[in-house]
Order: C-alpha cells, then sequence, then structure tokens
C-alpha cells in the first residue's frame, strides 16, 4: 500500500503533467498541446508561481513563538529530516533539514514536556537501515538531552502509521502533544494525530515561503521553484485524500 501512496501523487506531479503533454503533442503532431506543456513547465518552475503554491499549502502559517506555545504531555517530532550518503565507512546519515528536530529540542529546553518522542521513520525499501527515530535519539543526547526523557516510536511508513505509533507509545486517553513538523506537511499531520485522538498544538517548523521583496528573478524558472511547486501538489493530494477518507469513515 506505501507504493501507492507514493506512486499516485507521482502521477499528478507536474514534471509528469508536462511529459504527458509534451508527449501527446509530439505524437498527434499538435504543437499547441506540447507549447501548452512547456508554459506549464514555465510556470511551475517560477519562484513567483511556486510560492504561491507552497503558501497554500502552509495554510498561511506562521512561525510561533516557542516560549508563547502551551504546556503538553508529550513533544512529537515527525520524521522526515534525514538522508543516507555514501562515506568510506558505509552508508551513513546526513541532515537534509533539521528544523524539525531543532524546533523539538527547542520546546523541551523551553520545558513545554518532558516526553521528547521522535518518530521510527522507515521505509519498506530501506529493511537494512536504522529508523529515522533512533538517530535522531542520538542526536537528542548528545545535546545533553536525558535518555529517560526520549522515547521512540516503533517502525512507521507514513504519517498516517506515525500517528498510530505514537498513540501505542504514550497510551493515554486523549492525550496533548506538541506536534513539530514542516508547514506544507502539518495540516495532513494534524488531521491525522487529531483523527487517532490527540488534543494536537502544532508548532510549525521549515517554512518554505520565501518573503523577501520579489524581485526579476522571481518570474525566471529554476529547479528549486519546481522542487515546491511539486512538493506542494503532492502534499495537497495526500490531505484531500485522507480528508475523503475520514468522511468515509465516519459515515461508516
Amino acid at each position: 500500500m506505501i507504493y501507492l501512496h507514493k506512486l499516485v501523487p507521482l502521477l499528478l506531479s507536474p514534471i509528469v503533467i508536462v511529459c504527458a503533454l509534451v508527449v501527446y503533442g509530439a505524437i498527434r503532431r499538435n504543437p499547441k498541446v506540447a507549447l501548452i506543456g512547456i508554459a506549464v513547465l514555465y510556470l511551475f518552475s517560477t519562484p513567483v508561481v511556486s510560492n504561491q503554491f507552497i503558501r497554500f499549502a502552509e495554510n498561511l502559517a506562521v512561525k510561533a513563538n516557542p516560549e508563547t506555545v502551551p504546556a503538553a504531555s508529550a513533544i512529537v517530532v515527525l520524521s522526515g529530516m534525514l538522508t543516507s550518503v555514501a562515506s568510506s565507512g558505509g552508508s551513513v546519515k546526513e541532515w537534509s533539514d533539521p528544523d524539525r528536530f531543532f524546533g523539538g529540542i527547542e520546546l523541551y529546553k523551553l520545558g513545554k514536556s518532558k516526553k521528547l518522542v521522535f518518530t521510527g521513520g522507515l521505509l519498506p525499501w530501506e529493511k537494512n537501515a536504522t529508523p529515522e527515530g533512533v538517530t535522531l535519539k542520538k542526536f537528542a543526547l548528545s545535546m545533553g538531552v536525558p535518555e529517560h526523557d526520549i522515547f521512540v516510536t516503533g517502525e512507521a511508513q507514513n504519517t498516517e502509521q506515525e500517528a498510530s505509533a505514537v498513540k501505542r507509545l504514550l497510551n493515554q486517553k486523549k492525550p496533548s502533544i506538541l506536534l513539530v513538523t514542516s508547514a506544507f506537511h502539518m495540516p495532513r499531520a494534524q488531521l491525522l494525530f487529531e483523527r487517532e485522538g490527540f488534543v494536537v498544538y502544532p508548532y510549525t517548523v521549515d517554512f518554505k515561503v520565501d518573503t523577501s521583496l520579489m524581485t526579476v528573478m522571481d518570474w525566471l524558472p529554476n529547479p528549486h521553484a519546481l522542487y515546491l511547486t511539486d512538493t506542494a501538489i503532492r502534499e495537497q493530494i495526500g490531505l484531500l485524500y485522507y480528508r475523503v477518507k475520514c468522511l468515509l469513515m465516519l459515515k461508516n
């Protein structure tokens, strides 16, 4: 099932849509369709457009002052920050974006909870890898967080499984959590954790919206802008899927 979850959004991603339009235009000898594909590629690759997509995905959220957020039963940090790279000693982990980790550490050191929970993110094609939460626990220990305050869930392949794994770990009735994840991912993550019965206080990090003044460069295409557009679209597909799933569960 996890493969299906990964493949369906891919089929609706900008690059696949563009390729389909260009190939269709070439096969049918219809240059207008191919040109539409090129125009879509250009628009989706410009920061002025990608910023709007990602802003919508982030639900116009703003970064909260960590000192003003409420205390909770646990601080829950979702996986998705590490990547595997080759080294002379074999495969090792490096940061791809550490904001979630440091956001969780900051909340812990402010005394917002004595339970710092990392999820055991592990995709099925990473069979021999260490779950992300185990690595993050080591990083937290090195930053002075006591081991008895650090918890790691069982393995989880997606956010839905992370929510279930945290529920099993905490084993409380309607616990409150400070949920730490990327801004574009928070709406879907909050939905899934609330579905599991958590009282969720979102602590949003890893914002992708560029708030600097617009320049002529924002109208020129670049790969990073296309990546942001793709990220926003995939996230909205995932959010829509789980909203429909939740509605169907309520009806049943």
